[in-house]
């Protein structure tokens, strides 16, 4: 087959395949490039990435940049607290953002235009911080796990996403279902629902890392309450940890024998974070990958 397949192509189908697969494999290596380095850097003795010059692997193996970090006890009751919030948070955005979406899908709708105006402004202007820290306060949502939850239940970016993968469905599936007598509840959860896996897929992934990457709301709402700290939170405090020990060595001895006493460094620290944090949602997205390449409708009435 392959070869039948290459005596069919001209010199022209030859050069242009060249092309792109050039372009395609620059494409890869710039892409992959700075998460590699990232990754080496993060395997490579402190003292040494100091030096600069690190490509695509570690010059001076070591594992002590994640053994500083995990020694750490609060990082395992934090990452559950980041993977709870991230799991509990994303489930109960979608459980608010479809119907909401479905909703306003609907033409007849009376407020539909009114409602869609509200969620739009929401996406340009805010109350700031200030205003909202007051806001969650009399909620009772400071040091509380509902911080991480209650304000991020209705986006309107996600609403509006939605709301347009269902009126590209053919409108006949919700009315044929109306007239055999199904109310709106059951067209959402038997019709709409199925077909719209796709775009749930790619909001939940959404959802899922902006709540996984998330920690300044931990810093503002939750940092009264070691037991609400998240990972990215801790992360940071480490990576304080090491930039101000590193500048208390620095105007304590001097530059000249800093190097001889440095284990730990910003830089090796940040990327050291940025592979822990990176692995969970690496994991994830090859389960969710299927659904962003999958047709609008499967199956179904056509139009």
């Amino acid at each position: 087959m392959i070869m039948k397949y290459f005596k069919r192509l001209t010199a022209e189908d030859v050069v242009m395949d060249v092309i792109i697969a050039v372009i395609m494999v620059g494409l890869v290596i710039v892409t992959l490039y700075p998460f590699i380095n990232v990754i080496a850097v993060s395997f490579n003795s402190a003292i040494d990435s100091v030096r600069g010059g690190i490509t695509v692997w570690p010059r001076v193996f070591t594992l002590y940049n994640y053994s500083h970090i995990l020694s750490n006890r609060e990082i395992y009751y934090s990452a559950f607290i980041s993977i709870s919030r991230t799991i509990i948070g994303t489930v109960f955005s979608l459980m608010m953002c479809i119907p909401l979406a479905y909703i306003l899908s609907k033409q007849n709708f009376v407020f539909r235009k009114q409602f869609t105006v509200f969620m739009m402004l929401t996406m340009y202007f805010s109350g700031g911080i200030i205003p909202t820290y007051f806001l969650y306060r009399s909620l009772g949502l400071i040091n509380s796990f509902a911080v991480y939850i209650i304000p991020g239940l209705i986006s309107a970016w996600n609403v509006v996403v939605i709301r347009s993968y269902i009126e590209g469905l053919p409108i006949s599936l919700q009315e044929s279902a109306t007239i055999d007598g199904a109310s709106d509840l059951l067209i959402l959860l038997k019709i709409i629902f199925p077909l719209i896996t796709p775009v749930t897929a790619t909001i939940a992934l959404f959802c899922a890392v902006a709540q996984w990457n998330s920690w300044f709301d931990t810093y503002i709402y939750a940092s009264g309450s070691q037991s609400l700290s998240t990972l990215q939170f801790e992360l940071m405090k480490t990576l304080s940890s090491a930039s101000m020990n590193l500048s208390g060595n620095v105007a304590y001895s001097g530059n000249q024998s800093l190097l001889s006493r440095i284990s730990i460094t910003p830089a090796s620290i940040r990327a050291t974070m940025t592979v822990v944090a990176t692995i969970p949602i690496l994991i994830v997205y090859p389960f969710l990958q299927k659904y962003f390449v999958t047709g609008m409708v499967l199956g179904g009435v056509k139009e």
